[in-house]
């Protein structure tokens, strides 16, 4: 039977630790974790002080082992600074293929807001959207940036919310939302059209970060009369650039 090298040792005393705290317990000491991973008790003792040494784990009061978040935070924010600078890569390169007004997108309450975009001069379109808030049941990026929610998560999301309608093809309630997304999640990438406003046309991907979290959505937003005739194009491209961009986020 193969030896669990020092490295796997450390990571089943790490997963066992968190097994605790989702389990509402708060850490557990060296006798907890062997018990827990059925070991020897010096051997979970080395491995737990060689994951508190490396930073994922804290030893507290009565010698008990518990996660360090420190190590969570440090990149989540590392998370939000490749948004920012790796996004516009993303946005510029997408620009580049589609030629069509290209946007980075993120979730606030029952909102999307633009917190990047890349706007070629052929695109026609005209003011920035960068900071500007927009219904998410009709947004463009709306559908990518609910897409790990569950049907539930998505209804306490609109609860309270008025469907009001800003284009020809605007969900009516949230039960349309809902059939929009499940069809947007068995194509691969998700298509608004003429729901944010008449004429418009979009296609947009989530981008999940490290934990596989839905962080972000990339779009391409445009004419339908330009972009309709070329979704498969624009679609891969959109797909291709929203994969980089996870991988820079630690996506793998």
């Amino acid at each position: 039977m193969p030896k669990t090298s020092s490295m796997g040792r450390g990571i089943m005393a790490v997963l066992a630790v968190g097994s605790r705290t989702a389990d509402g317990l708060p850490g557990g000491t060296v006798a907890d974790i062997a018990a827990d991973l059925g070991k020897d008790r010096s051997q979970v003792s080395r491995s737990l002080r060689t994951a508190q040494q490396e930073g994922f784990l804290a030893r507290g009061d009565h010698r008990s082992y518990a996660l360090d978040w420190s190590l969570l935070t440090d990149a989540q924010l590392l998370t939000e600074q490749r948004l920012q600078t790796d996004g516009v890569t993303a946005l510029e390169g997408l620009a580049a293929e589609t030629d069509e007004g290209c946007f980075l997108g993120i979730l606030s309450g029952d909102s999307t807001v633009t917190v990047g975009e890349r706007v070629p001069a052929s695109s026609n379109m005209v003011g920035s959207w960068l900071g500007r808030p927009y219904p998410a049941y009709c947004s463009d990026a709306g559908q990518a940036l609910l897409w790990e929610a569950s049907d539930d998560e998505v209804r306490t999301v609109f609860s309270g919310v008025a469907f009001v309608r800003h284009g020809p093809k605007t969900p009516v309630d949230v039960d349309d939302f809902l059939s929009r997304l499940r069809t947007a999640r068995a194509r691969g990438y998700s298509i608004v059209d003429e729901e944010a406003e008449p004429g418009l046309y979009s296609l947009a991907v989530p981008i999940r970060d490290f934990k596989g979290d839905v962080v972000a959505a990339l779009q391409t937003v445009g004419a339908k009369t330009r972009l309709e005739p070329r979704r498969e194009s624009c679609a891969k491209a959109l797909q291709s650039w929203g994969k980089w961009l996870e991988s820079t986020l630690g996506r793998a």
